[in-house]
């Protein structure tokens, strides 16, 4: 019972610093919907290994298939911290507890909003993707086109707070 304790004192902390970076608004959610669909991209990629070779694969296409998806999978684990100090960098820019997207000066807090939210559905496209992959009814290709997009989101939004930041607005 300890043990459980223990977890849910850990996700409460967490909980608060999460809160304390990320605060509880828009920037959060973005942060938390990337999360969310690189877990969900996970699983698919445990399903995929389960499933093994399709009807019209072997068992070597089946593991190099498997393979270049961990090797996806890895890549886009790689943005999580980086999408989190996105995150962070845009609530300290223009700090977020509801709904309401801040302005910023010209409005560039849209923008990257925009392009993180975009990041985040991308990457549960990526993982419906892999479903039908999963399901024989996908190509491995189309993962990492999806996969493409989801780096291209991120660095666009990247790109937007650096140049806010160099201009000085």
């Amino acid at each position: 019972m300890s043990g459980l304790f223990k977890g849910l004192f850990a996700a409460s902390r967490q909980a608060k610093h999460d809160d304390a970076e990320l605060g509880k608004g828009v920037w959060r959610r973005a942060h938390d919907r990337f999360q969310r669909g690189l877990d969900r991209f996970h699983q698919m990629l445990e399903g995929l290994e389960e499933a093994g070779p399709g009807p019209h694969q072997s068992t070597e296409q089946a593991q190099a298939d498997y393979e270049s998806m961990v090797a996806v999978a890895n890549d886009l684990a790689d943005l999580l911290p980086e999408v989190r100090q996105l995150a962070m960098a845009a609530q300290a820019a223009g700090p977020s507890e509801g709904m309401e997207i801040p302005l910023g000066t010209g409005g560039y807090l849209n923008d990257v909003h925009r392009e993180l939210s975009r990041a985040g559905n991308a990457l549960a496209a990526t993982a419906e993707t892999l479903a039908l992959v999963r399901l024989g009814a996908g190509a491995i290709s189309g993962v990492e086109l999806k996969a493409a997009l989801v780096h291209e989101k991120v660095n666009r939004a990247r790109e937007l707070l650096n140049t806010r930041k160099s201009t000085g607005e």
